[in-house]
């Protein structure tokens, strides 16, 4: 019975794991692949960011009701229409490439990614065993990174056909729906909690931990740009296209080698210290890169120095609030870590898609070096009043 049990829960983990790492593999090639699509069409810098940033308004949007919906439909159907939704859409991209078709198409992929996201979180969270659930949580944080850091290599298929990237990983997302809908048991989610109690929860969640919070935000402009500006710089410097796709992998490489040695000297050292280090010499890498100039190896290098200490910030954050916030705050406190992402990736490609027309092509690693200095500054100032109860 227990062997069943735990067989059963270990085929439920990995299908997980395997929705994610597709989810990964889509936001990494979609991003890349349609800014340099839009711009072989001679589509304007501040309108091919803007366009990336529906993506993260339709995750913004998604999130405004996505809980409610989890209670009605549970995590299953709710992670089954995530996929449905953004299966769709890959279909839709190549058939109608134009901009103000893709603006609805990005938003339905940012909504569909978003309700995918949640529900298969909160499943890992909740369905894990109290002494597994570090372990698993990291393990599932790693596996969207692999996803996404593998997803840019995608666009070698783009000279084949532009359809191509688009039908490898609509074939990929086929998969796994037929695993969840196969597999995965139908499994029901406690109703949030809504009202003014929930507002006061909100607003004492950020006011306590709002130091611990931040790396979401920073996380989601940091991929955003990465993935969205970043060919229109290498674009603008005279980088051919076909080594945008090498050179954007590094990035989450080093966030992939380096997220558990992180981990472990989060857990030996203050948190709070190595979030501050891991953020300064992070944003040295970013104000480096306009110095390698057109080196693709130079700036490759410097991507897997900063991916390496700022492609675990997401989840060091949230380990960081779980040290300060009881136990009742943590999950309002990955909601506002949801919306400060969100918030961040929509600002990001429109941010660097204006600084690249009209400051200059470096105005985004100058953003980024700023943003992370300015994190570990604040860092000094902020004094951790709480703490979470053991």
């Amino acid at each position: 019975m227990n062997t069943s049990s735990s067989g059963s829960s270990r085929l439920q983990f990995a299908i997980l794991i395997a929705t994610i790492v597709a989810a990964g593999l889509s936001q990494g090639l979609l991003l890349p692949l349609l800014t340099v699509i839009l711009e072989e069409m001679g589509i304007p810098s501040h309108l091919n960011g803007l366009n990336a940033g529906m993506l993260y308004i339709g995750t913004f949007a998604m999130m405004l009701f996505v809980e409610p919906l989890l209670g009605r439909l549970g995590y299953k159907k709710l992670l089954s229409s995530g996929l449905i939704v953004v299966l769709i859409a890959l279909v839709l991209f190549p058939l109608f490439p134009n901009l103000w078709v893709w603006f609805l198409l990005r938003f339905a992929v940012g909504m569909g990614d978003s309700a995918l996201h949640y529900a298969t979180q909160l499943w890992v969270i909740t369905s894990s065993p109290a002494d597994q659930r570090g372990r698993n949580i990291s393990l599932y944080g790693m596996s969207y990174g692999l996803g996404f850091s593998l997803g840019p290599l995608g666009m070698t298929l783009k000279p084949y056909g532009e359809w191509l990237p688009f039908a490898a990983i609509a074939f990929c997302f086929l998969i796994v729906l037929w695993l969840v809908v196969t597999f995965l048991p139908n499994r029901r989610a406690e109703k949030p909690a809504t009202g003014a109690t929930a507002e006061r929860r909100y607003a004492k969640a950020f006011r306590w931990a709002w130091f611990a919070l931040m790396p979401a935000f920073l996380y989601g402009y940091t991929e955003a740009s990465m993935n969205t500006s970043f060919p229109l710089y290498a674009l603008k410097i005279g980088i051919d296209a076909h080594w945008i796709s090498f050179m954007l992998p590094f990035f989450g490489i080093g966030g992939l080698l380096l997220q558990l040695p992180l981990g472990i000297l989060s857990d030996r050292y203050e948190r709070k210290n190595v979030l501050m280090a891991a953020g300064f010499i992070g944003g040295i890498a970013f104000l480096a890169i306009p110095a390698a100039g057109a080196s693709v190896w130079g700036i490759a290098l410097l991507f897997a120095v900063a991916g390496g200490m700022l492609g675990s910030f997401y989840s060091l954050g949230l380990a960081y609030v779980a040290d300060i916030l009881p136990k009742e705050l943590l999950p309002t406190a990955n909601v506002i870590a949801t919306y400060l992402f969100s918030i961040a990736s929509i600002i990001g490609p429109n941010l660097g898609g204006l600084g690249i027309q009209y400051v200059s092509a470096q105005s985004m690693f100058w953003a980024l070096g700023g943003l992370f200095l300015l994190f570990t500054l604040l860092g000094f100032a902020y004094r951790q009043k709480h703490a979470a109860q053991r």
